[in-house]
């Protein structure tokens, strides 16, 4: 027998709302998950809210489960965290993650699901996708004990990057950002703080994630000669102009690509995407991500919050949406 849920779609770009969706019952293999939190992804799901995704990069940027085109109708998301209440036994009752759009419940295959750990509130488990991000740079970054390292742009990325790195014997973090109030936040993560202009420069590991083109430029000024920066940011259709006529040729900077689509060349002969994913959500057991947990919605709010993100009134670093009244 089908049952009944309801899921954020946006419309048209720069409008989104609540649509009724008909699940099916769970078969083999499968699972339905009523949904506990998931968070909004302000970097992507912006562009997807706005419309600014380029349209070659339609294919390239579909979600796990999403439903519809883009740039809409479009279903959209993929950091979601809830409970198995039908489908495979082995799962039944437990709190899972799930790369899903924000719904209030879902049928997907049971493979889809990562179970999250004892010890790992559903709240802080949004954040296993973005962890994985940062997860995935790192190995990509390769940093070593006692390193210098420098992350530009505190926002969830970031962060979440930030506090990675922390946790490398004798590393000296710092994190960079032109908001002088995101120091507390970097306390908060065990790592130090900058402005731009006080960043320090020679750093051994530095990785991008403001999605600015100042921001790219100050990673760059804080290499050493020989290195790269680890670029994470999305850009959508935006346009980076650099001054790469001085400095980046005479020390022979570079920038390189991460993506968490797909794993690190050098990280392919250990793991696998669901290995990646549930080492992300075994490193949330650590409390200090609580810190970017910064604001929440109801479900029913969510149209609201999303033109409140592409608006840039939605302050605060990870927004989560709560299906409690769902």
């Amino acid at each position: 027998m089908a049952s009944n849920g309801s899921a954020f779609w946006v419309a048209e770009p720069g409008r989104g709302e609540i649509r009724a969706e008909s699940l099916p019952e769970p078969g083999p293999d499968q699972v339905r998950v009523r949904t506990l939190h998931s968070a909004i992804s302000r970097g992507t799901e912006r562009l997807v809210f706005a419309g600014r995704v380029p349209p070659d990069q339609y294919d390239a940027m579909r979600a796990p489960f999403q439903a519809g085109d883009l740039p809409g109708p479009v279903k959209y998301g993929y950091l979601s965290v809830g409970t198995v209440e039908a489908g495979e036994p082995s799962l039944l009752g437990r709190t899972v993650f799930c790369l899903h759009p924000h719904q209030t419940s879902y049928v997907v295959p049971a493979g889809a699901v990562t179970p999250v750990p004892v010890g790992v509130p559903a709240r802080r488990a949004v954040l296993a996708g973005t962890v994985e991000t940062a997860l995935n740079a790192l190995w990509q970054a390769r940093p070593m004990l006692g390193d210098r390292a420098c992350v530009v742009g505190a926002g969830l990325v970031g962060c979440c990057l930030a506090r990675l790195l922390a946790g490398i014997p004798g590393a000296e973090v710092t994190l960079v950002d032109v908001d002088p109030s995101r120091a507390e936040v970097a306390a908060a993560l065990g790592v130090g703080f900058a402005t731009p202009e006080r960043a320090p420069r020679d750093q051994d590991v530095v990785l991008h994630a403001s999605a600015t083109g100042a921001g790219l430029a100050t990673a760059l000024g804080l290499l050493p000669d020989d290195g790269a920066v680890v670029e994470l940011s999305w850009y959508g259709e935006g346009q980076v102009g650099l001054a790469l006529g001085g400095d980046f040729h005479s020390r022979r900077l570079g920038i390189t690509a991460s993506q968490v689509g797909a794993l690190p060349r050098t990280a392919r002969p250990r793991w696998t995407p669901g290995g990646r994913l549930a080492l992300a959500l075994a490193l949330l057991r650590d409390p200090a991500f609580d810190a970017l947990l910064t604001g929440s919605s109801r479900f029913a709010d969510l149209p609201t919050a999303m033109e409140e993100l592409a608006a840039g009134s939605l302050d605060g670093i990870c927004h989560t949406i709560t299906y409690e009244d769902a």
